[in-house]
């Protein structure tokens, strides 16, 4: 089974190589590790001390924030490694001050795998989600080098628990301790055999928490609202914005919205301006105006929209209520849990069964799921009428969010235990 595995990854990185031709994110995903063993040379030696993080993508990469912070304060002489999968984590973190040195995985080649360690060498391992590849964890066993999963998920329709998994149970045998989510993944993990488990929780949700001790300031957002009830949607798509503009372009005037798209492509920015009939600015005009020394009110502005990334965050800071997109999309909802723990009411599409949080705070009645416009006019403009609901709403999230933080210290107190 591994040589079939080995055969099959070599056949894939093959295949990949064409389709770059046709696909410029695949092409960033083969360029991006050209190179990568030359990138490790040049910034690890052989004597540094290291710990490596691997993320498939930026939403793991949040999540292991929190642990990396307090891994680099633990342990302040050594070099933190991070590691991507994917092109869409990697292209947007790539500069990030966490890490010394951050770079795309090699494919999950034996020969990448025994390169990638003898360069890297690290003392610690932390995968954060999932993400299991075989050769590398291989490698690290052989090695004896710690490995933990952090902020684990497991789910009955993994190939682990299928009755031709057994290879890739094998693999699971490489990891030292897993910090996982929830009790079904714990139990999951128990009918494999494994009794190296703890229920940490998700280290997402000491990211949040962190948000609030930061200066969540942004004054250009402050005379945009003006005192004003205000919508801010994050990461929305173009199936959400459907609803949304139709909205927006029925709302009264004592009402401003804030979008923040999860495509900031010109054209369809364009579009979206383009389709609504309010006053509207987008971020790029008003920048431009600043650094030409114009003289441009934001308050006289309904429509805000957001073309640039990093701040969404913050603008969350001065929502009345939230939409957070993609629920009308494969896999579904993007992140509620930034609003979640400014304490405001959270709307979202249908599609969040995938995502615990967002379950749990439906269930909890602090996130309102729609499924088409009748039912967001009808949230909406109860959100907007009802101040006390608003608040109610918005308690059961900032409450939830708060009482999820401490999986980051479970995890170093666990370390601290085992003698590191």
């Amino acid at each position: 089974m591994f040589f079939l595995y080995n055969l099959l990854v070599h056949f894939v990185g093959f295949l990949l190589k064409i389709v770059t031709l046709f696909h410029p994110k695949i092409k960033l995903f083969i360029d991006g590790r050209k190179n990568v063993f030359e990138q490790i040379k040049q910034k690890i030696s052989s004597t540094d001390k290291t710990i490596w993080f691997h993320a498939a993508s930026l939403g793991e990469f949040e999540q292991g924030i929190p642990v990396m912070e307090k891994i680099k304060i633990k342990f302040p002489n050594h070099k933190i490694i991070v590691t991507f999968f994917s092109p869409s984590g990697f292209e947007v973190r790539k500069n990030n001050s966490m890490a010394d040195l951050t770079i795309y995985l090699p494919l999950d080649t034996q020969q990448n795998a025994k390169q990638f360690l003898e360069l890297t060498h690290p003392e610690m391992v932390f995968f954060i989600k999932y993400e299991y590849w075989p050769n590398y964890l291989n490698e690290l066993k052989k090695r004896q080098i710690k490995t933990y999963l952090i902020s684990g998920i497991l789910r009955n329709n993994q190939v682990f628990f299928k009755w031709y998994g057994g290879f890739y149970r094998k693999c699971l045998t490489a990891f030292d301790f897993f910090f996982v989510q929830n009790e079904s993944s714990k139990k999951l993990l128990q009918s494999l055999g494994f009794q190296n488990i703890k229920i940490s929780g998700d280290t997402r949700f000491d990211r949040v928490v962190s948000i609030l001790e930061r200066d969540n300031s942004l004054n250009f957002i402050e005379e945009f609202k003006n005192n004003t009830t205000t919508i801010v949607i994050g990461s929305s798509w173009p199936k959400d914005e459907e609803l949304l503009v139709n909205f927006i372009n029925n709302s009264s005037e004592n009402v401003k919205f804030i979008i923040a798209p999860h495509n900031i492509k010109s054209e369809q920015i364009l579009e979206l301006q383009k389709s609504i009939t309010k006053k509207s600015i987008l971020f790029s005009e008003w920048e431009s105006n600043v650094q030409t020394g114009r003289d441009l009110s934001l308050r006289e502005y309904d429509v805000f929209i957001i073309n640039t990334i990093g701040i969404l965050t913050k603008i969350y800071n001065y929502a009345d209520i939230a939409y957070v997109g993609g629920g009308f999309g494969n896999p579904g909802v993007h992140n509620i849990l930034e609003p979640a723990t400014f304490g405001i009411p959270i709307v979202i599409g249908p599609n969040y069964s995938h995502f615990a949080e967002a379950t749990a705070l439906v269930n909890m009645e602090g996130c309102i799921s729609i499924s088409n416009q009748n039912e967001l006019n009808e949230t909406f403009s109860n959100l907007l009428s009802n101040e006390d609901i608003r608040y109610e709403k918005g308690h059961i999230c900032n409450t939830f969010v708060q009482m999820n933080k401490g999986a980051t210290d479970a995890i170093l107190n666990h370390l601290d235990n085992d003698n590191l």
